[in-house]
């Protein structure tokens, strides 16, 4: 089967999905409560969808297409608002995070889903492992091969992404001294990482042909790159976001992606080559490791400098496109928290600093995803 067209949608539109963690109210591990989750949700007349996820104690919920980040946070607050009224009434809870604290993985239970049986077949232990929390943002573009130059044009700014919504510094108990260690989980998985550096359709599907013909992957599921294009929604899709804390971030996050690509597409500040890739694996590192206070390598001079900079700076160059889309406040609220280097990584250190047991963290994360703090 070759590669799906690249169907058409509007440039500049928005999808998110937000992969949330289940947690009983006894001592806020997970709990196996996707089904229950689902069936309740399927009552309510929603925006977007709600589905089951790798494991059962993971929903993901996304939304609609929408135009604008105020959009986005209008579709997810009734979202978020049904989701903590069911959560209530089967006395569990909800959280952001990209990482549950302390949750052991062999403990989970793969959701009853064919293509979950499959990659648990296929992955053993990691399938149980991948119980890691991401958001997804879909960006419309014009065309197919102005998808590629934007998915490589986007990947230059991965650091950023990485380092706002960072929140997974704790995996099995431990400090990982990692802002986001979620995606060495990721990592793990043999079609992770970044796409080839190919700039035209033909080039991407012949590559694809290319891929599928060794029978390693039969659809564009099959890459977990941090962008991937979804030619069946006319989109590229950031992966690398750990799924925040607070859904007005999930939201700010989209903003600043779209800012972006409204950037790109007005002015084409430069063409992507195979030489950006240079320092990419490195930068991402550092993201992961250190968060806002990482290095940014710039992969067109070769100069460092502090990734808080750079995003600031980038910002500043992307004011007035931000403003034409409406998210002049998303970039806002970034911004202050870059100045202060207050990630949601941040925020849950402190929280344990204060509170040392790290059931109190994610009960706390709970009450912060249902805007109670």
């Amino acid at each position: 089967m070759g590669l799906e067209a690249f169907h058409h949608s509007e440039p500049l539109t928005l999808g998110v999905e937000l992969e949330l963690q289940l947690l009983n109210t006894h001592d806020y591990d997970l709990a196996p409560y996707a089904e229950d989750m689902l069936r309740l949700m399927a009552k309510t007349p929603l925006p977007g969808s709600v589905v089951p996820e790798m494991t059962s104690s993971m929903i993901e919920i996304s939304t609609a297409i929408c135009h604008s980040a105020s959009e986005v946070l209008g579709q997810l607050t009734p979202i978020r608002d049904a989701l903590v009224k069911n959560a209530d009434k089967l006395n569990i809870a909800i959280a952001g995070g990209g990482t549950h604290p302390f949750q052991k993985w062999h403990e989970q239970r793969i959701y009853d889903k064919p293509r979950f049986r499959e990659l648990s077949d296929l992955y053993g232990y990691l399938a149980q492992q991948f119980t890691i929390f991401g958001q997804h943002v879909h960006i419309g573009c014009p065309d197919a091969d102005a998808a590629l130059l934007m998915l490589h044009r986007m990947s230059r700014y991965i650091p950023h992404f990485i380092a706002l919504s960072a929140s997974s510094p704790y995996v099995q108990g431990q400090d990982t001294a990692f802002d986001s260690a979620r995606l060495n989980s990721v990592f793990a998985f043999p079609l992770s990482g970044r796409a080839p550096c190919v700039l035209t359709w033909g080039e991407f599907e012949h590559y694809f042909d290319k891929m599928t013909a060794t029978g390693v992957v039969k659809s564009m599921k099959d890459f977990y790159w941090d962008i991937r294009p979804k030619p069946e929604f006319g989109t590229i899709e950031i992966r690398v976001f750990d799924t925040p804390l607070t859904i007005e971030r999930a939201a700010a996050l989209a903003g600043y992606v779209q800012s972006l690509a409204a950037w790109f597409l007005d002015t084409q500040p430069f063409t992507p080559s195979e030489d950006d890739y240079l320092v990419y694996t490195y930068n991402r590192f550092q993201a992961c490791r250190f968060g806002l206070d990482a290095v940014y390598v710039d992969p067109a001079s070769g100069q460092h400098m502090p990734l808080a900079e750079h995003i600031l700076k980038t910002m500043d160059q992307i004011a007035e496109h931000a403003a034409r889309q409406g998210a002049a406040p998303s970039l806002h609220l970034l911004r202050a928290d870059v100045a202060t280097g207050q990630n949601d990584a941040r925020w849950l250190r402190e929280c344990q600093r204060e509170e040392q047991l790290l059931a109190e963290v994610s009960r706390q994360a709970a009450q912060r995803f249902r805007g109670g703090l």
